[in-house]
């Protein structure tokens, strides 16, 4: 999609003489030569890898009782080190997606194999320790032979850590496993500056969003709601305001600090919004007048203008994931708001009258916002 972006505003650069057709072409091949540039053969190198590994392993474990227990162990070991050693040969060589394929499944086979290593030998353990010890040996094998592919596994790792831990233990906090999804998380990021892996990034971002919300889950309130907020709502000023001393730092990090900083705000107004309507208030006349549904709206309302004005620096274009999400929740707020304030007093049809209005209302409001902080940012680059 980029790519495509890319070769047109090329073109369109070099009918206006703005750029040579020999400048553009050494663009695109510098793109193209990227590793992590899309490609469908990796992509496809990888999917062949994880159904030869699944392949594999069914059919060891299919067989895994015809087998004499010193072949099974010397048969796993070898099959392990021979997909490593055979994707070290296949780097040295400049094939990398081959590479990559192997490495995939040499992890594969290693989470496997200890399953039924600990099988055959009547191992003690559980499931949550195999998963952080596979997890690690992912991650090394990533740092060791620089491969975003391991990183992204590595990612899924991680997701399949907390489904298991989430699946046994979804109410309670049990030890210091909860501990580790944010561990594994901070791993992946520095992974993923290690390694070069930027999409992988993602992997580690939706982790935490997700611990954060089974830790509200566990403390179910209106004072964690709002502390939800604040510290989503927090961490996106500190992340995104240009005087921010980690600003240099959020930089290499592209859109994605910003963007689930903000999403973790957003899913904190939407946890405050409805502990009000579960009655977290005791019941009296001020709850009945609407007056703490006002000030949670008037609260998501402003932190999505600043969300728009903030991702919307440097001529508007900056940082658009963050300002579709901000006009997501703004256009949200908006038709909540006139339902529980005006929707049971004028009918629905007045309702939808009214709603349609305020939307039409916020679009213009959101327009005007953003072309008046393009306007700003266009004459912060001419002066």
């Amino acid at each position: 999609m980029y790519r495509g972006r890319l070769e047109r505003d090329l073109k369109i650069w070099v009918d206006k003489g703005l750029v040579d057709t020999a400048a553009a072409e050494a663009v695109l091949r510098e793109y193209d030569g990227r590793q992590t540039s899309f490609s469908a053969g990796r992509v496809l190198t990888i999917i062949a890898a994880v159904l030869l590994g699944l392949a594999i392993l069914l059919f060891v474990s299919a067989n895994w009782e015809a087998i004499p227990r010193i072949v099974r162990l010397a048969a796993l070991v070898a099959m392990i080190w021979g997909f490593y050693l055979g994707a070290a040969y296949l780097l040295a060589l400049k094939r990398s997606i081959l590479a990559s394929g192997l490495l995939i499944l040499g992890t594969l086979s290693f989470g496997g194999a200890m399953a039924l290593v600990g099988q055959m030998y009547n191992m003690s353990g559980d499931e949550l320790t195999m998963m952080i010890v596979w997890f690690a040996a992912a991650c090394i094998v990533a740092a060791l032979f620089r491969s975003s592919a391991q990183v992204a596994l590595a990612g899924f790792l991680a997701w399949a850590f907390c489904g298991v831990y989430l699946w046994d233990n979804f109410d309670q906090w049990h030890g210091v496993m909860p501990w580790v999804p944010p561990l594994m998380a901070a791993v992946l990021i520095a992974l993923v500056r290690y390694v070069d892996a930027p999409s992988a990034r993602h992997f580690a971002y939706l982790v935490l969003v997700g611990w954060l919300t089974w830790l509200f889950g566990l403390h179910e309130s209106l004072n964690a709601a709002i502390l939800f907020a604040a510290l989503g709502m927090a961490a996106f000023l500190v992340v995104s305001i240009p005087a921010s001393p980690l600003m240099p730092l959020v930089r290499t990090a592209g859109a994605a600090p910003a963007f689930y900083a903000f999403l973790v705000a957003a899913i904190g107004f939407f946890l405050i919004h409805a502990e009000i309507s579960n009655g977290s208030f005791d019941d009296n006349v001020w709850v009945e007048d609407k007056l703490p549904l006002i000030i949670v709206a008037a609260a998501t309302l402003a932190s999505s203008v600043i969300a728009i004005a903030l991702g919307g620096r440097d001529s508007g274009r900056d940082n658009g994931a963050v300002r579709y999400l901000a006009y997501f929740v703004f256009a949200c707020e908006i038709l909540y708001l006139a339902s529980e304030t005006i929707g049971s007093i004028i009918g629905t049809a007045g309702f939808f009258l009214v709603a349609g209005l305020l939307a039409a209302f916020a679009a213009w409001l959101v327009i005007r916002l953003e072309r008046r902080f393009s306007d700003h940012g266009g004459q912060g680059t001419r002066a």
